[in-house]
């Protein structure tokens, strides 16, 4: 299936989490933190909070509880803040 990462439309194998999707391209960074530390998913199941990025244009979604659906656009930080 196709989502986007920034914009970028890429394929991805169905069942996938936002997660492993941004992992496999490229990297795991989903936002940096006040300080502009690189943030990324940490626990894989929620608890921590460490992957929230923007999906569909909603902040503060969870990537490693989330599953790439068709069409779903995804923006992750690139550069530190």
């Amino acid at each position: 299936m196709t989502i986007y990462l920034n914009q970028q439309a890429v394929r991805v194998e169905a069942g996938i989490s936002v997660a492993a999707a941004l992992a496999i391209h490229g990297s795991t960074v989903t936002r940096y933190s006040v300080t502009g530390t690189a943030r990324a998913p940490l626990c894989g199941m929620g608890v921590c909070q460490e992957c929230r990025t923007t999906i569909n244009g909603l902040p503060h979604q969870l990537a490693c509880q989330t599953p790439c659906v068709e069409g779903m656009r995804i923006e992750r930080c690139e550069v530190a803040r």
